[in-house]
């Protein structure tokens, strides 16, 4: 087993998750078997109960586990499918140390950082890399070199390469080289960042130096020379046009060619699948514009696996999209609204803040029969917005934020009864039952898919006949009937909610059937 370990400096947000996704998918476009495994040094066990402003989008994995965004790349780049192992927190190490030592598994010791809680961390990453088979493991630590909550892990990191063979054993440290004023590209944060690293006990083998532009040669030579790495391992990660592109840039750097030297791997034939999908993305000539409302919107992250999820449907029904970004509060208090965009998305979300604006921006969506796509919290407006304009019912709402009227949307009465919030959600992938000769089952072309859900609250089955009576179409149930997932408005051209959110299990090779066809029906509106 080979343990590629990725480290950031100076600054967050540099993109160690892209980084290490392409490293994933150079190695697997060459034959081998990627592991990848994040770590986060919060405290928290999960990501489930994060402020999207603060950390960006929740992923959901296929068990139901609550993840930081960056295992989405893992999944749409290396082509896996992770489960909560493959996420570490300090909150879920220091709860296995604090339960092992409850139960006198330490046998009276003083339990410590070193080593107790590095052993568990070890323990955990060796336990997934060998339950896997894989030819490589990679290793994202989250944070960057210097933070507190992160001495731990590199700790950690530092104990596995002395117990490791050389040839196994590689660290590639992600920094920021900025311009100044005059164009020239600074490599002082570097090599103050790779300093403190070496203070760590850490050196590192590869230097990934994100830059607004190209690295020049003596930059490279410069950074080589002070921080005690080969001229060819530093590596130019330049900004790019699109993310998947950043695979591609690292095979011009021959990055892949130093990574199998490295490891001592054997040097593999390129499967081309991915250069010629990122071939297709880059000679998209049409554009659509579609209006994601959302409550989110001054953090785009929040909203990733969804703008991913249409670049995929774009590059199937041939057309660029571009997203035109709406606040959902800026809709609230006023008489009609109009949305521009030739298609209107209203993504996922919890809470009263911003619902009545989805609700305006759905009303127009339905009114004007502008390709619609409501997911998840969208989905659940869609019936409200439809039960109070069609049916009639002015009081429609969710007993989200409601406790009395047609509450539309509720919890099951199972529900209800249990106290902690968190038990409440459902999470994970789910199988769905389609109905034949709906739009979805159109999409899908199947009976039965699975997808991953993350919700509270479901469309109440005591009022599921009388939307079904006024026109709307339930295209798509799980729990043997009883919970609908997905709803159509046929007298639209493309008019679809679901329950699930299908942006999880979307990939640039293998698109969700439901943003292609989001997509298409767009592009077709625009015409």
């Amino acid at each position: 087993m080979k343990f590629i370990f990725v480290t950031g400096g100076v600054m967050s947000g540099l993109g160690k998750g892209i980084t290490c996704a392409s490293i994933g998918r150079l190695l697997v476009d060459m034959g081998y078997k990627v592991v990848p495994i994040k770590i986060d040094p919060y405290i928290n066990i999960d990501a489930g109960t994060m402020n999207p402003f603060q950390h960006g989008e929740v992923y959901v994995l296929k068990d139901g586990t609550e993840v930081d965004l960056d295992l989405g790349h893992y999944e749409r780049f290396i082509g896996v499918e992770l489960t909560g192992e493959h996420n570490i927190t300090t909150g879920k190490i220091y709860r296995n140390v604090i339960e092992k030592e409850r139960k006198g598994e330490y046998l009276g010791q003083t339990v410590q950082i070193i080593p107790h809680v590095t052993d568990e961390i070890k323990s955990w990453i060796r336990r997934v890399a060998e339950k896997s088979n894989a030819d490589v493991c990679l290793v994202e630590i989250g944070g960057t070199v210097g933070d507190i909550e992160g001495m731990p892990f590199l700790e950690a990191v530092r104990q596995m390469k002395n117990e490791l063979r050389h040839e196994d054993f590689m660290l590639i440290h992600v920094t920021l080289i900025p311009l100044d004023r005059g164009g020239e590209q600074k490599t002082k944060p570097t090599q103050h960042s790779v300093k403190e690293l070496r203070s760590l006990g850490l050196q590192p083998d590869a230097i990934v130096g994100r830059c607004a532009e190209r690295l020049k040669p003596e930059t490279k030579r410069k950074i080589s020379l002070f921080c005690d790495v080969p001229v060819e391992a530093v590596v130019s990660n330049e900004d790019v046009e699109d993310i998947y592109e950043v695979p591609l840039k690292f095979r011009e750097e021959r990055f892949d060619e130093y990574i199998v030297e490295r490891l001592k791997l054997e040097k593999r034939p390129y499967k081309r699948d991915w250069e010629e999908m990122v071939k297709r993305l880059k000679d998209l000539k049409e554009e659509v514009t579609i209006a994601i409302v959302g409550k989110y919107t001054h953090v785009r992250d929040s909203y990733i696996s969804i703008v991913e999820a249409l670049k995929h449907g774009g590059i199937y029904a041939g057309c660029r999209v571009k997203v035109n970004w709406i606040e959902s509060e800026e809709l609230e208090g006023k008489e009609s609204v109009e949305i521009e965009g030739d298609g209107i998305l209203v993504p996922g979300g919890f809470g009263k803040r911003g619902a009545e604006g989805k609700i305006k921006a759905i009303e127009f969506a339905r009114e004007n029969n502008v390709p619609f796509l409501g997911i998840c919290f969208g989905f659940q407006l869609a019936v409200i917005e439809f039960a109070r304009n069609v049916i009639g019912w002015e009081d429609a709402n969710s007993g989200e934020f409601a406790s009395e009227g047609h509450l539309v949307i509720d919890l099951l009465p199972e529900q209800k009864e249990v106290d902690r919030l968190g038990g409440t959600m459902r999470l994970g992938e789910i199988e769905v039952t389609i109905v034949k000769d709906t739009l979805a089952y159109r999409l899908y072309g199947r009976e039965k898919v699975y997808e991953r859900h993350r919700h509270r609250y479901e469309v109440n089955p005591m009022y599921v006949e009388d939307l079904k009576r006024h026109g709307l179409v339930v295209s798509g149930y799980s729990d043997g009937g009883r919970r609908v997932e997905i709803i159509e408005y046929p007298k639209n051209d493309f008019f679809i909610g679901t329950q699930f959110h299908p942006e999880f299990k979307s990939r640039p090779y293998s698109p969700s059937p439901i943003f292609v066809g989001f997509v298409k029906a767009s592009l077709e509106n625009r015409g």
